[in-house]
């Protein structure tokens, strides 16, 4: 059958914002509109936050309408877009190219961006996606691949209408790709220095939330304490904390992914043990005894119940801001992770039992977190002068009792 291309037709959209009170995103926009070939009446709408985002929303539907953009197709998420014009997108290529760059576009662009429409995406959102995908470890190859079939996808949207600018033409990206490696390769640096910053940092991040949600602090400080990742935070539920011997096991962590936010095993794939600190028990006790000791029950949620991701923490307390006012700007949600096995290390925790918490693959990774300072180095030589004259050596009471781990 001929395909018959259907010429673009401007269609008058009908918008409204309205105001609720009681919601989280109490601006919702709404544009109306009869489709020009069906007759029908159709509609969108959008929450925000604030009434100007709920207006540049509005004001974004009505420009791509005005181009001739069907506002349906403006407002379809990145990976539907994606999935139905990926053909197009990745014509004049060799099949053994094409391979790699659906790869990425599987394993990294649409779990980062495809729950966003085309028409929304920002030069800013793809920069924190392809640093996410940095300093989760993946390789240069594979963010080249997958940056590239995100601009392939994002021209054909340009070529479409949808879009005026292609938001994905990242330059620079190698240079922050170094500048990550040189980060991750020193993380000692990323790390909070005491107690009292992350509380002062736990509290400053609730002040800022919507309703002042306590939520948002406990979530910060057990990330901290336990050295893990947001996702894994995200993924306790109460049957993994074991309160006679304050325990917990990690087994899980939220990711995005197709469709929404999953539950999936841990990043290596393997179920771990971290120790509860003192300082985080009566939090988890708090927090178990909210819900009600089921043991299915998730000890962290979002104010409304929902699943936590970095990027719902980011937003749902303006994290950028305040570690800027706090003098954190170096500071990023995974951070809080390079915060504990920092502590850890420094505290004396043997390197095995650190890299059993942290769950690394590689013990190289875990060694970063050690700081050889003068005075270490010097009780290592009385250490070693001990050991060959027969001495006995001090004894470390956590370093034994991690051991057990």
């Amino acid at each position: 059958m001929v395909h018959v291309e259907q010429l673009p037709i401007a269609v008058p959209l009908s918008p409204d914002i309205e105001h609720r009170p009681d919601r989280p995103l109490p601006y919702r926009a709404r544009v109306r509109w009869v489709d020009p070939h069906t007759r029908e009446r159709r509609s969108l709408s959008e929450s925000s936050a604030t009434l100007d985002q709920a207006q540049g929303w509005i004001d974004t539907v009505t420009a791509a309408s005005l181009r001739g953009v069907d506002p349906g197709a403006s407002t379809q998420p990145l990976a539907q877009y994606g999935d139905a014009n990926m053909k197009l997108a990745l014509r004049g290529l060799e099949e053994k190219t094409k391979d790699p760059y659906l790869a990425g576009w599987r394993l990294r662009v649409v779990p980062s961006l495809g729950h966003i429409p085309a028409l929304l995406i920002s030069n800013g959102a793809v920069d924190r996606s392809v640093y996410g995908w940095i300093a989760d470890g993946v390789g240069c190859s594979s963010v080249k691949n997958s940056l590239a079939v995100l601009v392939r996808v994002m021209e054909q949207a340009k070529r479409d209408g949808i879009i005026t600018v292609n938001p994905a033409r990242v330059n620079g990206w190698q240079a922050e790709y170094k500048k990550a490696e040189d980060e991750l390769n020193n993380p000692r640096s990323l790390a909070l220095r005491d107690w009292d910053a992350l509380t002062t940092l736990a509290d400053a991040l609730v002040e800022r939330s919507y309703d002042h949600y306590q939520g948002w602090g406990s979530v910060v400080t057990f990330a901290a304490c336990t050295a893990a990742r947001i996702g894994e935070v995200s993924g306790v539920r109460v049957r993994d904390i074991d309160q006679v011997n304050w325990i917990w096991t990690v087994r899980r962590q939220t990711t995005p992914a197709p469709g929404g936010l999953i539950d999936k095993g841990t990043k290596g794939k393997m179920a771990r043990r971290i120790p509860l600190i003192e300082e985080v028990r009566p939090l988890v006790a708090q927090r178990i005894l909210a819900v009600g000791r089921n043991p299915d029950a998730r000890l962290f949620t979002g104010p409304r119940g929902g699943r936590i991701t970095t990027a719902v923490l980011r937003d749902a307390t303006h994290w950028d801001e305040v570690v800027a006012a706090l003098g954190y700007e170096h500071l990023r949600r995974h951070g809080l992770r390079h915060t504990g096995l920092t502590w850890m290390a420094d505290a004396g925790v043997p390197l095995h039992v650190l890299r059993v918490i942290a769950g690394h693959g590689s013990l190289l990774t875990t060694q970063r977190y050690l700081h050889p300072d003068l005075q270490a180095l010097v009780a290592a030589g009385r250490s070693l002068s001990a050991h060959l004259s027969g001495a006995p050596t001090p004894s470390r009471p956590l370093a034994t009792s991690l051991q057990a781990l």
